[in-house]
């Protein structure tokens, strides 16, 4: 036994000095506590979990609903379903919620767009449901729509009842939902930004109405790009954010916070861990060429390919990972192509682990070669020794 101490103990003193290294973020996360009832923080490229308290903890959402009805309006926008110079007339049912609101009367009439930030800044329930009717034909058909989105995108332990997240015991979600639901809106309608980004908006010039932005942390935080509060009596105080310094976007999550204001100590703790820890590793940014495409039959014998999104994610900043980017592109497309047409995918690959899958996709349209052209191209690969060129 003598003989073997040496060895277990130089084994235990070498896994004293790898571990810190090798698990640098788990020995963090032991120190990071969140008050509330859940945390999460998310690695918005990716969807990676950096940091995570009782995820899949059920609780209120209270007005971090209005994330999901602002998706699903902007969404019917972006599908022409909708237009945000749409007249939407307030109803009966609308004009009679109380919380925050903007005090709509029945037929009173507003745009799509004045609405939705009536929503998105003043949290207005008023405003949600006159919405949810104007898409949905009715509030019940709208809620169908949004626990049906919620499903698609994974959110399985979410349920909502209504549009705006005035209190039911049966409307709840998690922390990990919300940071999901967040993390679509963003890549599938980032223009959500541009809506709850906005600090104070006039939505009734007589009575004057000037609505103030409920996510303090746009004056408070450096780098807060928007989403939502909310608060009720029973749901305690809770948070969705977006924040970028960097390139490195992260999206916070907190649930029931019952302190004052604690919606928003909790969330910049979090978002502190985040941007102290990691930092953002980018490949190619949404839009920049990545690679060229053989088109066969076309007016154009290559396309560029974009990246759809952008290539990166959060990496450790005292930690290393084994990271690469494979390109997956075909060895050639038939014309015709369309402009935005997918042609490839930039595949983001950590530790043997795929991660994250950018689309990559036609930079311009290519018509298909006429037969002239086909004609042409046939004699010069002939000419060229049927070496050179190709048909």
């Amino acid at each position: 036994m003598r003989q073997r101490t040496p060895a277990v103990l130089v084994a235990l003193l070498l896994l004293c000095l790898v571990l810190p290294f090798s698990f640098p973020t788990q020995a963090f996360a032991q120190e990071l506590k969140v008050e509330g009832k859940g945390a999460v923080l998310m690695d918005a490229a990716s969807g990676e979990v950096l940091f995570a308290q009782n995820p899949d903890a059920k609780w209120y959402p209270a007005s971090v609903t209005k994330v999901m009805t602002l998706l699903l309006a902007l969404e019917a926008v972006r599908e022409g379903r909708a237009g945000l110079e749409d007249k939407v007339v307030t109803s009966e049912h609308a004009a009679g919620y109380g919380g925050s609101q903007v005090w709509l009367k029945p037929k009173e009439t507003f745009t799509l767009r004045e609405m939705l930030l009536a929503i998105a800044v003043g949290s207005a329930n008023d405003a949600s449901v006159a919405v949810a009717e104007h898409l949905a034909g009715s509030e019940e058909a709208f809620v169908e729509q949004m626990n049906k989105k919620a499903r698609e995108l994974g959110a399985t332990n979410t349920h909502f009842v209504n549009s705006h997240g005035l209190h039911d015991p049966q409307h709840y979600t998690t922390a990990r939902d919300m940071a999901l639901i967040a993390r679509y809106a963003l890549e599938h309608v980032p223009e959500i930004l541009t809506f709850t980004s906005v600090k104070e908006y006039t939505f009734r010039e007589s009575p004057k109405l000037v609505l103030y932005n409920t996510n303090k942390l746009l004056w408070w935080y450096p780098g807060t790009l928007g989403l939502k509060t909310g608060t009720t009596p029973e749901a305690g105080r809770s948070l969705v954010t977006v924040a970028d310094r960097d390139g490195l976007r992260l999206i916070s999550v907190v649930l029931g916070v019952n302190k004052p204001k604690g919606h928003f100590t909790e969330s910049m703790k979090l978002l502190n861990y985040g941007f102290a820890r990691y930092r953002w590793q980018g490949y190619y940014r949404s839009g920049q060429k990545v690679a060229e495409v053989r088109v066969a039959k076309g007016a154009a014998d290559r396309v560029a390919a974009l990246a759809a999104g952008d290539v990166g994610l959060a990496v450790p900043k005292d930690g290393k990972a084994a990271v690469e980017v494979r390109l997956e592109i075909p060895d050639q497309v038939t014309a015709p192509v369309q402009a935005g047409q997918p042609v490839g995918a930039a595949v983001i690959w950590r530790d043997g682990k795929e991660i994250k899958r950018v689309p990559l996709v036609a930079a311009a349209a290519v018509q298909r070669a006429s037969l002239w052209q086909q004609t042409g191209r046939v004699f010069r690969w002939l000419l060229g020794g049927g070496i050179s060129g190709k048909i």
